[in-house]
């Protein structure tokens, strides 16, 4: 089971009873054992960010999460993942409505 306790102003990771020494390091090793093929640290990131904003967590909160400067950032990286993202251009187009003017 992972493990992140704060030590003073540092952040430790423990695995099994030990501290990890390099997450980078432990992280492409359990890549490697687990055969998933080429996964970065920055995909889980990213899977992160995206699965918080399908999920409904607003864009300021994933920003904080990120730590990001400023929610442009966030919104510019991942505004479409949001659910209501183009929602209102899709609604516009009634294309029930199209059909029956042919």
């Amino acid at each position: 089971m992972w493990r992140i306790e704060p030590r003073s102003q540092n952040m430790s990771v423990e695995y099994a009873s030990g501290q990890i020494k390099s997450i980078r390091n432990g992280f492409q090793g359990a890549v490697t054992r687990s055969k998933i093929g080429h996964v970065r640290i920055h995909d889980l990131r990213h899977t992160a960010a995206v699965t918080m904003l399908a999920s409904g967590v607003p864009l300021e909160k994933v920003s904080q999460v990120l730590g990001h400067s400023n929610t442009a950032i966030t919104f510019s990286t991942y505004g479409r993942y949001l659910p209501e993202h183009m929602t209102d251009a899709v609604n516009a187009l009634d294309f029930m409505n199209l059909k029956a003017h042919r």
